[in-house]
């Protein structure tokens, strides 16, 4: 995410790190589902093992409450910073659907834990997204497919709820603005499909929980999941598209197909084989994404103050714009700007992030909520 948030020139995105514009999927679309999946995962370890030992659900209800809140105190903060216009402030975001989805699977979870309904939960809320988007009028509008294209950008029930929360925002809080003039990828009614993806995650952690399966069977399970759930949103993309800024019922299932194939991968050489042990190199490999993993909810933060406060600062050389333009431009060592080396930047920017996570890991020191 700190890669494809932090290219050197946003007009020299190099490609596999651009966002598809509409309709498709690009890997940095994988990026946010991955990140909610594995959050799922996480879910049937930090909970069961206190449910089992007797803490009252309302005690949990009110952890999951106050980390929630947390998320999203912390998101407004970082949008606020380094003007604080509140008129300006847009409520939704990257963390603000982190928090909700975290909120809304970690209650579940706390009532429902049997893995068949969890997903008949996760089919039925991924048809009626689908039946939302492809079946009901938009009010003042009409019929999507009759009076307007399917899935238009502008016209569409995500795009209609986001703007009457944006509206009612303004009237009321004198504050709240959308990504975009008629939308947000962040917005209300897409979280629904992006909670599902955050379900799926929690039914591969009580998989991987669960002793009785071998770990070599429970790898094959995941890549045979993965294999099935990538054809199956395909298919249904070919009617219902890909979409990662409405985040479609196709979409969904294909990147959760993408992230069981990736724990698969992941789960065969790290947990299975332990490649680590006899290769420096994948050695490194796995110390780096445990450096950011630890702390990944700072990592994001940090990177996004990081990056606002170099674009305030001003150059050196006064020459650049800002502190962040003369830091692209020493990368690029003076010549032009093309694909690689915004993408050269991203990784700079990358490890200078990385410098104080490292820090933090070695005095095994990790900042939670």
């Amino acid at each position: 995410m700190i890669l494809v948030n932090n290219p050197g020139d946003w007009n020299k995105v190099w490609s596999p790190l651009e966002h598809a514009e509409w309709n498709g999927c690009t890997p940095a679309d994988l990026v946010f589902p991955f990140f909610l999946f594995l959050m799922g995962c996480v879910i049937p370890f930090s909970f069961d093992r206190r449910l089992k030992n007797g803490t009252p659900r309302n005690r949990l209800m009110a952890h999951i409450a106050w980390r929630g809140t947390a998320l999203i105190t912390l998101k407004l903060l970082l949008s606020l910073y380094p003007f604080f216009h509140f008129t300006h402030l847009r409520f939704l975001g990257v963390l603000t659907r982190i928090a909700l989805c975290y909120m809304a699977v970690a209650t579940l979870y706390l009532f429902i834990r049997k893995a068949r309904i969890l997903f008949c939960i996760s089919v039925a809320v991924l048809l009626a997204y689908w039946a939302i988007l492809y079946a009901l009028p938009v009010p003042g509008s009409g019929w999507p497919g009759y009076n307007f294209a399917f899935l238009d950008p502008q016209l569409n029930m995500v795009a209609w709820i986001d703007q009457h929360f944006a509206a009612w925002c303004q009237k009321w809080l004198h504050s709240g603005v959308l990504y975009s003039k008629t939308s947000d990828p962040e917005g209300l009614l897409s979280t629904l499909p992006a909670i599902v993806t955050t379900l799926t995650g929690v039914l591969a952690g009580q998989l991987f929980k669960n002793r009785d399966i071998r770990p070599s069977v429970r790898a094959t399970v995941f890549m045979a999941c993965g294999i099935t759930c990538l054809v199956l949103g395909q298919i249904w993309g070919v009617y219902f598209p890909l979409n990662k800024s409405l985040w479609t019922s196709s979409f969904t299932v294909f990147t959760t197909g993408a992230a069981l194939c990736c724990l698969s991968i992941c789960d065969t050489i790290f947990d299975i084989i332990q490649v680590q042990k006899r290769s420096h190199f994948f050695r490194f490999i796995l110390d780096f994404f445990q450096i950011f993993g630890m702390n990944a909810i700072f990592a994001f933060l940090f990177s996004g103050f990081l990056a606002k406060t170099f674009l305030q600062l001003p150059s050196p050389m006064g020459n650049h714009a800002s502190f962040l333009g003369w830091m692209y431009h020493t990368v690029r060592g003076g010549h032009p700007s093309t694909h690689i080396t915004s993408f050269l930047f991203s990784v700079v920017f990358l490890f200078i992030v990385f410098v104080p996570l490292y820090s933090l890991y070695r005095k095994q020191i990790f900042l939670k909520l």
